[in-house]
């Protein structure tokens, strides 16, 4: 048990600040979980609107020490990976894919026989 006062506040502190730090890592956290199930069953509208409103949460938590900066950034990119997987998926799905040309099989014929 602490014992000087300068103690007891410290541990007054640790107590509110561990309180807060939790708090956001579960909105984060939460957050991350919605925008998840927006790419999953949303549209891609939604989808964009949830990473835009994650990725404020996301820097913000970093930016309080919560999380570390380079940790922010890996689940950003990896949210923005999957959500620009999705917008391309669905814009393949909608259209049929264009024939690729005999110019490309040819390069890629070339290059094959090479090895």
């Amino acid at each position: 048990m602490a014992h000087s006062r300068t103690a007891r506040k410290a541990v007054r502190q640790n107590l509110t600040r561990r309180a807060n730090n939790r708090w956001r890592l579960q909105t984060m956290r939460l957050a991350m979980k919605e925008f998840m199930e927006k790419l999953l069953h949303g549209s891609n509208e939604e989808a964009t609107a949830s990473f835009r409103k994650t990725s404020q949460i996301i820097d913000r938590t970093a930016a309080r020490g919560v999380i570390h900066k380079n940790q922010a950034a890996r689940r950003k990119s990896r949210m923005n990976a999957r959500l620009k997987a999705k917008n391309l998926g669905t814009a393949t799905t909608s259209k049929s894919a264009p024939p690729k040309s005999a110019a490309n099989k040819s390069a890629a014929s070339k290059a094959t026989a090479k090895k």
